[in-house]
């Protein structure tokens, strides 16, 4: 029944918990409990109390496969399962590989000393393991005490990570939003950009529209100029004017030309020395970096040397802890007070954590400050350019008015002379049509200069965005690497001043009860003498019972065969009967009567 049932459940994945609580569960049921915890996807929680599981060693072995091979299962309840050592020895060696069992009851088994200790080894490789009952197993205290550690430092690793990852997730949390408002504000400047640059093709639209104007006028001026012969000496005059003009606007364009070079050799030299202030910043934290790694080789190597020291302390405390069997009451007050140190130094831990964490906050409000003064400088000295731009083109229409209101006073002239300057006038038009030239391909060529130079500022701003990440990326590494180290180091003096003060405590107890421990001592060997002579009895009857208990296990295998041979006897002649009924129906009376005589 119990092999259809968990065949049922292999592909199930919607059952939770399962509870087969004295079933009577033998080699058979543990082969198909460990089947399911291959397959099985879905339980987190299995109940298997008052059976006997560990009777039968092939079965419990395919059982603790089963478990190794499981990820998801959290509870396992294995009380009273007859479990012995070599039980004991299989189910750690599937708890050194699980990675999610979480709690499991083993009490009121019989694993002793050495499923004890195989149980303890195991939970040096396994990290997820938070609560193990061993009551009811014959387990030595110390060995009980052993496993409490080793389950309270699971569980203290635990809230570290989870800590851990709390601060990690708040981090990815800020450093997204920043991003977001970087976009923001990125797309927001690409707007702005884009909004100018219709506006530039709007005006180059109106100029092209002037210039074709202008340029039917010529044509209309120069169809008068074929009439036109006559004051050539007023229109000399006015063309030398004009001419002074032009000269006049080609210096101050000139001018306007070296200014804006300078203002780009401004900005050159800006971003040069941002440049080279990212460089030194770097090398600063490149240095910081090797400092810091040196020191962290020479504090791996004080560890090394103090985790030397300590085990070397922890052997003789172990030689002094077997001497003195009958100071446990003191031992257990310094643990407690072992435990509250504990406590305030977890406390003040989470402080100085709390602590680092607000200058982080600090720093990183800091530096989009920074960010904000230095993109408020950028939009500044954009918009003084735009503000030139506009100058330029206020002042080239100014020009072009004058020019034109200069030409229609010339034109009156030359209505009036009509007869003598049609050659001449050709070529002074034909001389100012190239200036126009020139003063058109100038406008381009400051137009293409602050093209460029709002390319560069783009540039620039594109590079100090790079260099404000990196710088961002390095401090972050460089806070993670002191965090790391502060904590190691906080731990390191929290474990010294321990034992140290331990240590102290100790010799001072040691130098007091030594004169006494000389009395205790003959009384200690005559006691071990005893507790050897007992343990070899309890060896001795111990391997008795395991005999006992072979003998019993042969008589029940040989009870079981002898009922399921009593069983077929009883089918066959359940058989046989029932032949002899059908053949007494089917048959006459009188045959039935001769054959029974």
């Amino acid at each position: 029944g119990i092999r259809l049932l968990l065949h049922g459940l292999c592909s199930n994945t919607t059952v939770k918990s399962l509870d087969l609580k004295g079933n009577n569960l033998r080699s058979m049921g543990a082969e198909a409990l460990g089947k399911l915890l291959r397959q099985n996807k879905s339980i987190r929680s299995l109940t298997l109390e008052w059976n006997s599981l560990g009777m039968w060693e092939e079965g419990f072995s395919f059982f603790c496969q089963g478990l190794r091979a499981n990820n998801f299962l959290q509870r396992l309840d294995l009380r009273n399962n007859q479990i012995n050592h070599q039980g004991a020895g299989e189910l750690a060696m599937a708890l050194a590989q699980n990675t999610s069992l979480q709690e499991l009851d083993l009490r009121w088994n019989n694993i002793g000393l050495l499923g004890g200790r195989a149980l303890l080894n195991c939970l040096h490789s396994n990290k997820t393991l938070k609560r193990l009952e061993l009551a009811g197993n014959n387990v030595p205290g110390d060995i009980l005490k052993a496993v409490e550690q080793a389950l309270d430092h699971n569980q203290d690793r635990e809230v570290i990570l989870s800590e851990a990852q709390n601060q990690v997730n708040i981090l990815s949390k800020e450093v997204l939003s920043l991003k977001d408002e970087k976009n923001k504000q990125f797309m927001d400047f690409m707007d702005t950009v884009d909004k100018q640059k219709e506006e530039r093709a709007r005006s180059e639209k109106m100029s092209a529209a002037r210039v074709s104007q202008l340029q039917e006028a010529l044509d209309e001026q120069y169809s008068i100029m074929n009439s036109l012969k006559t004051k050539l000496q007023m229109t000399e005059a006015a063309l030398a004017l004009s001419e002074q003009k032009v000269h006049n606007l080609g210096e101050l364009l000139n001018a306007m030309k070296q200014e804006q070079n300078c203002v780009a050799e401004c900005h050159f030299r800006e971003l040069q020395q941002q440049k080279q202030e990212g460089a030194d910043r770097e090398g600063r934290l490149l240095h910081d970096l090797s400092a810091a790694s040196e020191k962290n080789l020479l504090l791996r190597n004080q560890v090394d040397e103090l985790e030397r020291k300590c085990k070397v302390q922890q052997d003789q405390l172990y030689q002094l802890k077997q001497d003195l069997t009958n100071t446990t009451a003191e031992l257990k007050l310094r643990a407690v007070e072992a435990e509250e140190r504990l406590e305030m130094e977890k406390r003040r831990f989470k402080q100085s954590l709390e602590d680092m964490e607000s200058l982080r906050i600090k720093e990183v409000g800091r530096m989009t400050q920074h960010m904000e003064a230095s993109e408020r400088s950028m939009h500044n000295r954009i918009q003084s350019l735009e503000a030139i731009r506009i100058s330029l083109e206020e002042e080239l229409s100014q020009v072009k008015a004058a020019a034109l209101t200069e030409r229609g006073q010339a034109e009156e002239e030359l209505i009036k002379v009509r007869s003598q300057a049609r050659l001449e006038e050709q070529q002074r038009l034909e001389h100012l049509e190239e200036k126009l030239r020139l003063m058109t391909e100038s406008r381009d060529e400051a137009q293409n200069c602050c093209l460029k130079q709002k390319e560069m500022v783009a540039e620039a701003q594109a590079k100090a965005k790079q260099l404000s990440l990196y710088a961002d990326g390095l401090k972050r590494r460089l806070g993670e690497l002191q965090q790391d180290l502060d904590s190691k180091e906080e731990e390191k003096v929290t474990e010294l001043n321990k034992v140290k003060v331990e240590l102290q405590e100790q010799i001072g107890h040691l130098e007091a009860e030594r004169a006494a421990q000389d009395g205790l001592r003959e009384k200690i060997a005559a006691l071990e003498r005893q507790l050897k002579a007992l343990s070899s009895n309890h060896r001795e009857a111990l391997l008795d019972k395991e005999g006992e208990i072979s003998l019993l296990l042969e008589k029940l295998r040989m009870k079981e065969a002898e009922i399921s041979r009593l069983r077929e006897e009883e089918a066959q002649r359940a058989s046989f009967l029932q032949n002899a009924i059908m053949a007494y129906v089917q048959g006459s009376p009188l045959g039935t009567h001769s054959s029974r005589k």
